[in-house]
């Protein structure tokens, strides 16, 4: 066999040819890789709640101090999204026995500094100072160019799309708010700021109309039993219906702990990513949230992985390694039990 010697420069194949004489001519091969499909990751959080004993914390430490231990992984994304549990506007102190929460203007500063792009506002708490509330949340988030979805001055306004561009692909986001966790009045109306409740007829034609700008639709939900280790029906039809509609990734929270994650029809359904920074310290299981980094092309979802925090004094998430990590990426992704609703045996 004759040996060939390949000419490689730069990457390129120039010639691939038998020696054999310098009058033979040489046969040009030339190679150029394709150029790889655009990409964008974003990493998406559950519940962040400013508010009581984390606005303490904010007060004393300064207000980057929940956001101090998981800023840098935050900002490394190219789209970082979180649930919003907290009301921004000046107000008295929230105590922590209160229910009612309310965040010091401060923290879209915070927000913004600790590398979010768009937040969540479909939930029970942000209507918790009413409509005049709602509104001057999202003049804070406004003024620091955080964008928001699932809350507006009015009903088209919750209910629109929000879209993002990162790296080319064209990012759109769409958040509700269920009807079983809140009362009907947190619904934005004609005239009235609110929510956007989980209607599925609603949700599917707006996920159709993100369709027509979006290369990538994702849906937040709000949903579910508080501190249920699994997903309830509501949560699953809703989901599931969302991916139907063409939705590529349905992200959860309100359970306030982790619930499975679901792959159904090839899309991803995380039905509560738990708690991200919350004042709750009682259990495993309400300091424990998930980080999902997920990596897209136009295409699609390529990729994720998984990213587990523990909140530590009451306020600060700290990033999960090693057995830690492993344990609670193993719970996320054991599997639904026979008898849930979203598990597809």
């Amino acid at each position: 066999m004759r040996r060939l010697a390949p000419l490689i420069i730069a990457g390129i194949v120039l010639a691939v040819a038998p020696i054999t004489g310098p009058d033979i001519p040489v046969r040009v091969l030339e190679y150029v890789k394709p150029p790889a499909p655009a990409e964008a990751t974003l990493v998406a959080v559950g519940d962040i709640m400013l508010s009581r004993i984390v606005a303490k914390r904010m007060r004393h430490y300064g207000a980057d101090y929940p956001f101090a231990s998981t800023a840098d992984f935050i900002r490394n994304a190219d789209i970082a999204f979180g649930n919003l549990e907290s009301p921004i506007a000046p107000g008295p102190e929230v105590q922590p026995f209160e229910m009612t929460f309310r965040a010091d203007p401060e923290a879209a500063d915070a927000l913004k500094d600790a590398g979010f792009d768009i937040l969540s506002l479909a939930n029970n708490h942000i209507p918790n100072l009413g409509p005049e509330g709602i509104l001057e949340t999202l003049h804070y988030l406004d003024a620091e160019g955080i964008m928001h979805v699932g809350a507006g001055k009015d009903a088209v306004e919750a209910g629109q799309p929000m879209f993002i561009i990162a790296n080319g692909i064209i990012f759109g986001f769409l958040a509700y708010n269920d009807s079983d966790v809140v009362p009907l009045s947190y619904e934005a109306g004609d005239d009235r700021a609110g929510t956007a409740l989980m209607r599925i007829d609603k949700m599917i034609q707006a996920v159709k109309g993100a369709q027509n700008f979006a290369d990538i639709v994702i849906v937040s939900m709000h949903s579910g039993t508080e501190y249920a280790p699994f997903p309830n029906k509501r949560q699953v039809t809703f989901a599931r219906a969302a991916i139907d509609a063409g939705t590529e990734l349905v992200l959860g929270h309100h359970p306030h702990v982790i619930q499975p994650v679901e792959v159904y029809n090839g899309k991803y359904i995380f039905y509560s990513l738990g708690n991200f920074i919350f004042d709750q310290m009682w259990s495993d299981e309400v300091r424990e949230g998930l980080a999902v980094r997920a990596t897209f092309t136009k295409d699609g979802l390529k990729e994720v992985s998984y990213h587990p925090v523990l909140i530590e004094d009451y306020a600060q998430p700290r990033l999960l390694e090693g057995g830690e990590a492993r344990k609670i990426i193993e719970k996320v992704t054991q599997g639904l039990p026979v008898d849930s609703p979203a598990n597809p045996l």
